[in-house]
This record gives structure tokens, sequence and C-alpha cells, in this order.
């Protein structure tokens, strides 16, 4: 039932020492998913014990090089680590036309498929599903087309109360049932609803992640009771000019976002580098909405289940 994120890197445009360009891998249930790409992402995977070979899918939130650049090595390594798998990759819809023009300016088609997914950065839809999470997008105001991205788990299936089996003796046909959401009839003619016979073991938890961005009340209501956001934070509040200008958000306006949406926590990074003591941009941050974490490169940030019972 693993929830994690491990940052991969968190720096803005220009990287700085200890700070390299955007990237997340979120582990669900021992999948691997990498959320943005960016220059050296191959290499911080392996740095984090993160085996490249596993990741499922790949999703890019714009086509800004410090969100992008470091997809065509990975790529390139996987087909030279002999991956025959097929890769998800989700993003706008200009990529789809770049992988193609590398491939034949280079000359190195993968050994492997690229299923590439074009993504409407204007709509909240749901992009990706499997048995235990829903991928969902989240349209973001930067300065090109830009599009977030928020996972889901899925509702565990129901536990059967075991002190109801013994009441009720139930069988494994009644018990299969009750897993589903049924009621029970008994012999006499009654119901037993199934909510006192069964419990969902723990509530879905959710991760969203929001960069670049312009800070926004749509979004806050999108990723409204997420347990884990990555909101950009690349200026201090003293320059939220700055942050207009070029379609990016202050420590207090990612603060905002995550009060507004209630949100459990909140990571902020991608940080300007002309901040060295990045402990003040979490002040900052902090003062509007206290369960505020940097996203320091290296750390993995899990989700552990709320249980019912």
């Amino acid at each position: 039932m693993t929830f994690k994120v491990t940052i991969l890197g968190s720096s803005a445009a220009l990287p700085v020492r200890g700070r390299h360009h955007s990237a997340h891998a979120l582990n669900v249930h021992e999948q691997f998913y990498l959320v943005d790409c960016g220059e050296g992402t191959q290499t911080r995977l392996g740095e984090c014990g993160i085996n490249p070979m596993r990741l499922n899918a790949v999703f890019i939130t714009h086509l800004h090089g410090d969100h992008l650049y470091g997809l065509f090595p990975l790529i390139s390594t996987l087909s030279l680590l002999g991956r025959k798998t097929p890769l998800e990759l989700f993003a706008p819809a200009p990529l789809g036309e770049l992988l193609e023009s590398m491939y034949v300016m280079l000359g190195d088609t993968p050994a492997f498929e690229v299923h590439f997914h074009p993504v409407d950065t204007r709509q909240n839809m749901m992009i990706y599903e499997n048995k235990v999470m829903e991928v969902w997008t989240v349209p973001l105001r930067h300065r090109v087309p830009a599009a977030g991205y928020i996972f889901r788990e899925k509702r565990p299936p129901r536990n059967v109360r075991k002190d109801m089996i013994d009441s009720y003796g139930l069988d494994i046909s009644q018990i299969v049932a009750v897993k589903r959401g049924e009621d029970l009839v008994l012999d006499d003619g009654r119901t037993i609803p199934n909510d006192q016979l069964s419990y969902i073991p723990y509530e879905p938890r959710s991760y969203a992640y929001c960069s670049d961005t312009m800070a926004s009340g749509k979004v806050a209501s999108l990723v409204e009771g997420v347990d884990l956001l990555y909101h950009e934070a690349t200026f201090a509040a003293a320059d939220k000019a700055l942050a207009s200008q070029t379609g990016h958000s202050t420590t207090v306006q990612a603060a905002e976002v995550a009060r507004k949406a209630g949100a459990k926590r909140l990571l902020i990074g991608h940080f300007s580098g002309r901040y060295k003591d990045t402990g003040e941009l979490v002040s900052e941050a902090r003062a509007v909405f206290p369960d505020t974490e940097e996203a320091t490169e290296g750390s993995t940030f899990e989700i552990a289940p709320k249980r019912n019972l």
C-alpha cells in the first residue's frame, strides 16, 4: 500500500549547487511514475535508488527545458538497457512532434514503444487509470500551455468484519457479496446493511503536482482536500511583481492555494537561484500554511494510510 513521492529535482530555470531541475518520482503500490524530467533526471533516479526500468509512465507539465530536457537521454538509456515494455508518456501535444523529429535527426528509434498521449492543458480530466489509481489534469496559468497532475488512489476493496462473519455464519459467496458492497438478506427476511458488515480499510490518498503556474483559485478548487500538494514557489513574497511578470508564484501565494484547497500538507520548491537561504522561503509559506515543507532533493514524503479500524 505504498504511496510516496521522492524529490529528484526542485530548482527553477537555472540549476544551483544541491538543486537540480524539476522531477518527482511517485511510488503507488510499487508502481513508479515520473512527473517532469529536467536535465539529469536519469542520474538522480539512480542516486535515489529508483530503477528507471520500473517506470510505468512519465507526465510532463509543459515544454520548458527545465522540466523536459532530461526526457530524451532517459529514453535513450532505457533503450540501451534493453527495455521492451512500452512507456506511457503524457505531455502537451507539441512534444509528440519533437520526439519524432529527434528519432529522425539522431537515427535512434528506441527499442521499446513510447506511447505518446497529448494532454489538453485547458481541461480538468482523467487521462490515466489502472487498478489502484487515477490521474487527472489540472489546468495551470503559465507563459506557455501547462497542466499539473493529481494522482488519486482508488478506494480499496471493503473488508468484512470478522465478528459479523461469526455472528451470521457467512459463507464464501456471502462474504464475496458483502465485499462488493451488497447488503445481507437473512433467511427470515431481515436485511443487514452493508456498512454494519464491512468497512473501508483506509481512506484513498492523493498527491498533486502544480508547477509552473501563477497562483489560481481554480487550481485550489481542483486539488481540494489533497493529502500532499506540491506547488511551485519560485519567488519570495517581496518579489510578487516579478512572479506575475514571469507566470510564477510566490511562497505566500503557494501557501494560500494550499489553505484554500484544504490540503493536508504543502511542499514548495522550484526556487529561483537568486535565493541562497531557502529556509526563509519556507518560513514565509509557513506563516500562512503551517504544514509546509521544502521539497529538498533526495527527500521522500510518504502518505501513510489513514486506517478506519
